[in-house]
């Protein structure tokens, strides 16, 4: 892969192991939002500035959870209970920051909106609603802004890191004269546990990313998406021990007519494909 100037790989490795990482800060944008609601005239006003607004540090935190939203409580000889705190009941600010609004609403009210909700709320902000629109591309249009990364499931997490990357490759498509470092994306079995309808979106996803001028290596077994492959490495004859051999190359097309097991199942596959694209003009 000569010319890449950085590898990522993009796993399904937690993004977070406490309940302060959450969609909105792990991709970026809380920063944003943050500031939004410093730039208010309640907030001048009261001498507030974007860190009253964090959940993390700072006077704006309620002082009981120290901005968790959670209380622990430890079981002797069973897993750990979480409880919404008994002071701010889950807001993880002070009511003092509460009472802060924007568009009428608090900063902890937009921690609880899902990812779909805030990107109507946020539609006039392109800074924010950029990222809110590839989360609701990806699938994950019902996760709160707010949601503990630990709550995510392994998929969820990998996506997110995707969204994270897709979001640089258009901010740094957006930046004139700034081009984004070339990079070599290694996902594994990024379709598992997904519903054919979540694998489209994926799909489309990595589209972004090559278009984005990157190089994307993906081992999967899932037909839809090895058919979207510029080039395909089929490895067998067989599973286990009798694997792990190349036993053919090429485009999805070249796999059909060499006649590898991966072929075979591929022709139904692209047939269909070929049979739903509109006629040429």
């Amino acid at each position: 892969m000569a010319g890449q100037e950085r590898v990522l790989e993009v796993d399904q490795t937690p993004i977070g192991k406490t309940p302060r990482s959450c969609p909105a800060t792990y991709i970026g944008f809380w920063d944003t939002i943050r500031k939004l609601y410093a730039e208010t005239l309640e907030a001048r006003a009261r001498g507030y500035g974007p860190g009253r607004f964090s959940f993390n540090t700072g006077a704006g935190r309620c002082p009981h959870c120290e901005g968790q939203g959670l209380r622990t409580i430890a079981m002797s000889f069973l897993p750990d209970v979480k409880l919404p705190c008994e002071v701010c009941h889950g807001a993880r600010f002070n009511p003092e920051t509460l009472a802060v609004s924007w568009r009428g609403r608090s900063i902890a009210e937009v921690l609880r909106m899902e990812v779909d909700q805030a990107l109507d709320f946020f539609a006039s902000m392109p800074a924010i609603a950029q990222p809110l629109q590839l989360l609701h591309d990806v699938g994950l249009g019902y996760l709160t802004l707010g949601q503990p990364s630990p709550t995510l499931s392994g998929g969820e997490a990998q996506r997110l890191k995707l969204v994270t990357e897709l979001a640089k490759v258009r901010h740094d498509l957006g930046r004139r004269g700034q081009k984004a470092p070339h990079t070599l994306y290694v996902l594994d079995e990024p379709t598992v546990g997904l519903h054919m309808a979540d694998v489209e979106r994926l799909i489309r996803m990595l589209h972004r990313l090559v278009d984005g001028g990157h190089s994307v290596l993906v081992i999967e077994h899932d037909l839809d998406l090895i058919a979207e492959a510029d080039w395909v490495l089929d490895l067998g004859p067989e599973g286990g021990q009798e694997g792990g051999r190349l036993v053919a190359q090429g485009t999805p097309e070249d796999l059909v007519r060499q006649g590898s097991h991966t072929g075979i199942a591929l022709g139904p596959v692209l047939a269909r494909g070929a049979a739903q694209r509109p006629p040429a003009a």
